[in-house]
């Protein structure tokens, strides 16, 4: 019986690198794809469902750690191995804070890259047929008179009860996520929508407005959604 091929995807822009990580996976009888900015990695990302994700930090157009929090945003199951030249702690913290699964600096050993992605889809395939997460999750979230049901794209808020779309229920999880931390609108587009930082557009400052009518007592006088001047905006609560 002919077994499924994994499938890995590499997002690297350095084409020396990407090129030669993806030999080396193939003669190890993976299928292998790459992608040489943060924008092409979310499109191949949602084309191609890989098993696993070989992500660069510095990338063009989306950074790796936006990726990698757009992508947890929608799947904790995946398993991705960070691969940068910037082994600084505080970009590991934020890494495994972000949820990555394993975290390799440049320059590597081409043996211990293959090992560890050989580990990382074990462990991956054993989470997926035993329905656990490799990271933490949440179904619901309460605050304020207003709870969120993530698993049925529901609220509960002072307009009754309402259905959301998965883009609002994914902007809310981003939010919560980053619960007390001001979030610009450059990073808000990066991670929920996937766009790069030369994207402009009102997207967001429309769904705050969707938001605070959802969400807020008084929406001219948010206390949970809050602008942030020259910044962005602010998820301000106390979970119940």
């Amino acid at each position: 019986m002919e077994t499924h091929k994994k499938r890995i995807l590499i997002i690297e822009d350095d084409r020396h690198i990407a090129e030669g990580i993806q030999l080396n996976l193939t003669l190890q009888g993976y299928e292998v794809a790459i992608a040489y900015d943060g924008v092409a990695g979310l499109n191949q990302w949602k084309a191609i469902g890989p098993d696993l994700v070989i992500l660069d930090i510095m990338l063009p157009g989306i950074d790796g750690l936006s990726i990698l929090q757009s992508i947890r945003l929608e799947d904790e199951r995946l398993p991705i191995l960070i691969l940068s030249a910037k082994g600084d702690p505080d970009d590991r913290i934020k890494g495994l804070a972000f949820g990555v699964d394993d975290y390799l600096a440049k320059p590597f050993n081409l043996e211990e890259l293959l090992l560890r992605v050989e580990r990382l889809l074990k462990r991956g395939g054993w989470n997926q047929e035993n329905g656990g997460l490799a990271h933490p999750s949440y179904d619901t979230y309460a605050f304020g008179d207003n709870r969120i049901d993530f698993n049925t794209h529901t609220a509960r808020c002072r307009l009754g009860e309402i259905s959301l779309t998965e883009q609002e229920s994914k902007v809310l999880k981003l939010f919560i996520a980053n619960r007390g931390k001001p979030l610009s609108r450059e990073k808000l587009l990066q991670i929920g929508w996937g766009y790069s930082r030369k994207t402009t557009t009102r997207t967001v400052d429309n769904f705050i407005v969707r938001f605070r009518k959802y969400f807020e007592p008084d929406p001219r006088n948010p206390v949970y959604f809050k602008s942030l001047r020259s910044i962005g905006y602010l998820f301000d609560c106390d979970p119940d």
